[in-house]
């Protein structure tokens, strides 16, 4: 019988796409081997988003190929089509295939079907509704590798949140590549068109928007979290990358610092606790001390739930990449005081919920005690004697550094 083993590198959307190709395999009668030292066929799902993402992908090749030659080594996702000559010169005997043409290489059909069931080894479920972004940003390769614009058809939606929900699933996350460009290619409809019918679904269940650009958050999409809070989570992940409008324009994004906190107001306005999240690059190219410093108290001023801090990694190919870089060291010390900050945000955050009631899903038991998260995806620790399971109503009692600490009222 045929073994087959998956890798998956970077972001949520190669990790529901690896559980699609899982399902797949498993419908046509391969196995799952326990390392990649015993598969019959090898398959990396990577990401090439930095320079060690890259890195990560290519060490898993040497490895594959000194320690299970005989295997069959397939490459797909985002490093796999932005690198194709480099791959092909570098291990000639890998195979590269495209994401949407897996189905017809590896299972002689047309298409993989990008629908779970379930998601291993994860107590939330994740959706693809999206995939492809043409912004190009200039510090950016994804447009490269996922230009073409793709949307899950609503019913589809609609019928795999059912069967997630049946299988168990009481927090889904809609993610793909750029969310907010959701068109359902059969009826037309918008995210926000998306949320509607979401909002309809039978039964006790939640859904979260992963990161989300914000010149695609509509007033629809808001208005529908405003009205429907049991459903869908009072949290935003929003990339800003930059609070300074001399480097977004210079990153080629789409809007200003000041259309960010206007929609922030507004979200803080329309959903009550809301936690709004950030994506942010420290030392791109064209940034001085001055813009940094400018980012910097930008980020304060939004009192912000948190940060996702990235190093500026030049990705060849990028109009960015071409520019005179910053030292690596310069970088680091800037990289490394928006962390500081993070910290600081994520600990004023959890401070903030103290004394309210949140609904938590309940994730798992470890270190002595159950690990929660709420809708505005604050962890909180429950104790060790707690037997609730699933949706609960929390009293938030105290918070620690980052974490709050809490007791369950009610069982949803």
């Amino acid at each position: 019988m045929t073994t087959f083993f998956i890798k998956t590198f970077g972001c949520r959307v190669n990790q529901v796409e690896s559980q699609a190709i899982l399902e797949e395999f498993k419908r046509a009668g391969f196995t799952p081997a326990k390392s990649f030292e015993t598969a019959d066929i090898c398959l990396l799902n990577t990401c090439t988003v930095t320079h060690q993402a890259d890195k990560d992908v290519e060490k898993l090749v040497r490895q594959i190929l000194r320690r299970n030659p005989s295997a069959r080594l397939v490459l797909t996702g985002c490093y796999a089509a932005a690198h194709k000559e480099h791959i092909t010169a570098t291990f000639p005997t890998v195979e590269i295939v495209g994401k949407y043409d897996l189905g017809r290489v590896l299972f002689a059909q047309n298409d993989i079907c990008w629908t779970v069931s379930g998601h291993e080894g994860h107590s939330r479920a994740f959706i693809k509704i999206q995939d492809g972004c043409d912004n190009f940003c200039s510090y950016c390769i994804v447009p490269y590798a996922r230009s073409v614009k793709r949307s899950k058809p609503v019913a589809d939606v609609l019928r795999e949140i059912k069967q997630l929900v049946q299988n168990g699933f009481l927090e889904i996350v809609l993610t793909g590549i750029n969310i907010g460009n959701y068109l359902c290619p059969q009826t037309g409809a918008d995210l926000a068109a998306l949320c509607a019918q979401i909002a309809q679904l039978p039964g006790t269940f939640r859904v979260r928007f992963s990161s989300i650009e914000l010149p695609t958050v509509t007033d629809g999409v808001i208005t529908h979290m405003h009205q429907y809070p049991a459903r869908f989570c009072n949290y935003f992940h929003l990339p800003l990358q930059a609070g300074c409008d001399k480097i977004l324009s210079d990153m080629n994004r789409h809007y200003t610092t000041a259309d960010y906190a206007r929609r922030v107001a507004n979200l803080r306005e329309q959903v009550p606790q809301i936690g709004i999240f950030a994506d942010v690059i420290a030392g791109y190219p064209t940034e001085t001390e001055t813009d940094f410093q400018t980012t910097y108290q930008f980020i304060k001023s939004q009192q912000l739930a948190g940060l996702h801090v990235f190093s500026y990694s030049p990705r060849p190919g990028t109009p960015a990449a071409k520019l005179p870089q910053l030292a690596h060291e310069e970088i680091k010390r800037r990289a490394d005081k928006l962390r500081a900050l993070d910290k600081q945000l994520r600990a004023d955050f959890a401070a903030s919920l103290v004394g309210t009631v949140q609904e938590v899903f309940i994730e798992e038991k470890k270190g002595g005690a159950v690990h929660g998260i709420t809708s505005n995806f604050q962890q909180v620790l429950l104790p060790a004697n707690t037997q609730a399971h699933g949706l609960v109503r929390v009293q938030i009692v105290r918070a620690e550094n980052n974490l709050c600490y809490g007791e369950v009222t009610k069982v949803l």
